[in-house]
């Protein structure tokens, strides 16, 4: 009887134990660390795009998101992040651009919404964008206008990252 009150004590401790370390690690793997920007770079070398996009990369300028620009990339200005990055096309003929927010772990969900809210796909002059995607992970958000193949190869790549 003795025996079996152990050997459930122990089970029960390395039970505790396994979920408490995978819950760390779960945290841990989810947050993205680094400059958004060279996120950015990172995510599109890692996607798998078409060569037609790849070949127009060089096209492609990456800034930081700034109070006079973040309307017309965000939709709005009352989006609440600690750091943005935005990517699109100088000349193109399609409509898109991809965006990474960071925001406070707590906000998250609501900055995805006001995204949601927001967000044009046919803010862009003669042409729209054929879907938007608003995903996280972390504290991250991942902010893609653009033709399907695109946005989804992107958000892969982020997921992965």
């Amino acid at each position: 009887m003795r025996t079996k009150r152990i050997l459930a004590g122990v089970l029960g401790l390395s039970i505790l134990l396994c979920c408490a370390c995978g819950t760390g690690r779960k945290e841990t793997a989810d947050q993205l660390e680094g400059n958004l920007s060279d996120l950015i770079a990172g995510i599109y070398e890692k996607a798998d795009l078409s060569e037609d996009f790849r070949s127009g990369l060089d096209n492609f300028e990456t800034y930081e998101l700034t109070d006079e620009i973040e309307v017309s990339i965000l939709g709005t200005d009352e989006i609440s992040y600690t750091e943005g990055a935005a990517s699109i096309p100088m000349v193109s003929p399609n409509a898109f651009q991809f965006v990474l927010l960071r925001v406070e772990e707590q906000d998250v969900d609501t900055v995805k919404q006001q995204l949601k809210d927001h967000a044009d796909l046919n803010k862009w002059i003669c042409v729209s964008a054929e879907t938007m995607l608003i995903e996280s992970r972390g504290n991250v958000i991942f902010f893609a206008m653009g033709d399907n193949d695109t946005v989804y190869a992107l958000n892969s790549a982020f997921q992965k990252y």
